[in-house]
């Protein structure tokens, strides 16, 4: 495992203990995904609001403290400031709020929502002919939403070829109505898709940088709460829960008998 997103998993699960909160399992399968699209796309952590920087929505929003501690190893904030998670009063809310936390492009939680916001972002760089490119995050489980699929239909009529979407394939569905073949699926569309492995960073660098003409589309096969072995077999006990103090020695130690790549 990188080192980097190791080190982010650590702040998950050591925010997610103090706070009571956080969705570990789900922020465990997008770290990787997170940290390559703010180590390939345009964008400055001292002027967040710049006008030339490309767009990241989170439409799963349920990842959010993935997203935070992502933001902090960019140098958006200090680390230090996501130890109030959760906490009444905190800037930092189990969902995202764009007008509290830098980096954070829209409010997100409501699934289904965000690819929406994500098209419209697409669409008004084409009108002012900006060539800011547009990502967004979605889920497996999320994309039992009608709205996704509508949402994809609209794009592949606007021509939003600035227009990428991830799709994390982490099988959060196994238990209901789990998509087949989404790369079909979202070819039969209309959309440029493409698959990869959702841990290797290096390989989603090289898929999420590639242009087309098309509205792009990259099924990342990941796994949930990738990193932990407690978590990869239990995550639907953990959908919801945060560790105990000798539950998160036992996650932190299975964390750091990772290997670096």
């Amino acid at each position: 495992m990188n080192e980097t997103c190791r080190d982010i998993r650590r702040n998950i699960l050591q925010v997610s203990f103090q706070s009571g909160h956080g969705h570990i399992p789900t922020c465990f399968s997008v770290v990787e995904l997170l940290y390559a699209i703010y180590d390939t796309m345009r964008h400055d952590p001292e002027n967040p609001g710049w006008e030339g920087r490309d767009v990241f929505i989170l439409s799963k929003g349920h990842a959010a403290l993935a997203h935070y501690c992502v933001l902090a190893r960019f140098g958006y904030f200090d680390t230090g400031k996501i130890r109030t998670f959760g906490s009444f009063g905190s800037d930092f809310g189990c969902h995202a709020d764009r007008s509290k936390i830098p980096g954070v492009e829209a409010s997100t939680g409501s699934l289904g929502h965000g690819i929406g916001i994500a098209i419209g972002a697409a669409l008004g760089a084409r009108i002012k002919k900006s060539d800011r490119r547009v990502f967004t995050l979605i889920g497996d489980g999320e994309s039992n939403e009608g709205s996704v699929w509508e949402a994809i239909m609209i794009a592949v009529n606007l021509g939003l070829s600035n227009l990428t979407v991830i799709y994390d394939n982490n099988r959060s569905q196994s238990r209901g109505l789990q998509i087949q073949n989404p790369v079909g699926i979202f070819t039969a569309f209309g959309c440029d898709a493409t698959e990869v492995d959702g841990h290797d960073i290096e390989a989603i660098r090289e898929v999420i940088g590639k242009r087309s003409d098309r509205v792009r589309v990259v099924v990342a096969n990941t796994n949930k709460g990738h990193g932990c072995r407690l978590l990869v077999e239990n995550h639907h006990e953990w959908h919801r829960k945060s560790p105990t103090s000798d539950q998160l020695q036992h996650m932190l130690e299975e964390l750091d008998a990772q290997a670096v790549q």
